[in-house]
């Protein structure tokens, strides 16, 4: 987030110039093989990712999702964007099929963002950066699934967060939008993954059954941690209560994540998500998160299963840190 800059007038100019004369690109893939990753753990790509993360986990600290916060005219068109993604699913309904799971009609959906994004990402940024539009919708389009294998895991959770951070470098979201870029733009985010996973019956992706944190995400435990650090009644017990959750759901992220799987899943909780249990375990949520950050680091940015789809352009380059 340190390289955004605020969006008023006096610092429009300041915007145009630090991207006068960047030569933004199409991003591609660079890890291509195991021994790769060392080349993505020492690049600028893994540091200005990782620090937007950070950044974003300090702005919703203590915060509930009802909190009051800055709503720019840029989270306002992102969140019309993803409105636009969640109107389509009722315009492209599942087929029929005699597989149960992998619904075809996603292919059809995807095929839509695929064609429709490039122009919708473009209209939305203010044509001094229109130039970034390209590589920043390469993310955008790799963030809701593989319409081949019709599944999603956190490697497309990663994409999305990218595009996120690539909208902040090049200055169309600053500072000032932080807590919203959370509450606003990637909790409606969650809530389209979510109605794409249920309506086309989505595999996860990678996922490690009853051993990973969840089927499907990531970020949402780990911001949502964030937010009840030092809650004043709510510890990490209380998450395996329905009740509490069902009570909480609206203003946490990390209750809003249980209550889903409450929905999808049935059974004793220990049995279906034995990783959130343990995590029930932890003294405060204070702990949570900063286990939970160690976990995203190990589990999904460090695995070359979740980072070999990973694509590198400009704005996030496979170059190493500076030194």
């Amino acid at each position: 987030m340190a390289a955004t800059a605020e969006r008023s007038g006096e610092q429009d100019g300041q915007d145009t110039h630090l991207l006068e004369g960047h030569k933004f690109m199409v991003p591609k893939r660079e890890i291509l093989a195991v021994p790769d990753m060392g080349k993505w753990k020492r690049s600028q790509a893994y540091a200005d990712y990782m620090g937007f993360i950070l950044t974003l986990n300090e702005a919703v600290k203590g915060k509930k999702l009802s909190s009051e916060f800055k709503v720019s005219e840029a989270v306002e068109q992102l969140v019309c964007l993803l409105d636009m993604m969640d109107r389509w699913i009722e315009e492209v309904p599942p087929v029929d099929q005699p597989q149960r799971f992998g619904n075809k009609a996603f292919r059809t959906w995807c095929a839509r963002l695929e064609k429709e994004a490039p122009a919708l990402v473009s209209r939305m940024l203010p044509e001094r950066l229109h130039e970034a539009a390209p590589e920043a919708t390469t993310y955008l389009l790799e963030s809701v699934g593989n319409a081949t294998r019709i599944d999603y895991g956190t490697g497309h959770e990663v994409a999305f967060a990218s595009f996120l951070c690539c909208l902040c470098k090049i200055g169309f979201l600053d500072a000032n939008d932080q807590a919203a870029i959370v509450f606003k733009v990637f909790e409606r985010y969650l809530c389209v993954m979510r109605r794409l996973q249920q309506t086309y019956r989505m595999e996860p992706a990678g996922s490690q059954g009853v051993w990973g944190l969840d089927d499907f995400q990531f970020l949402p435990f780990l911001w949502g941690s964030a937010q009840l650090i030092d809650h004043p009644r709510l510890e990490p017990k209380h998450f395996v209560d329905p009740a509490v959750v069902n009570e909480h759901h609206k203003d946490y992220l990390f209750f809003q994540c249980i209550h889903f799987i409450n929905q999808m899943k049935t059974g004793p909780f220990a049995e279906h998500s034995n990783q959130l249990w343990n995590v029930s375990a932890v003294v405060s949520w204070s702990k949570v998160n900063t286990g939970l950050v160690r976990m995203y680091r190990a589990e999904c940015l460090e695995k070359f299963p979740v980072i070999q789809h990973f694509k590198f352009g400009s704005l996030l380059s496979i170059q190493p840190v500076a030194k």
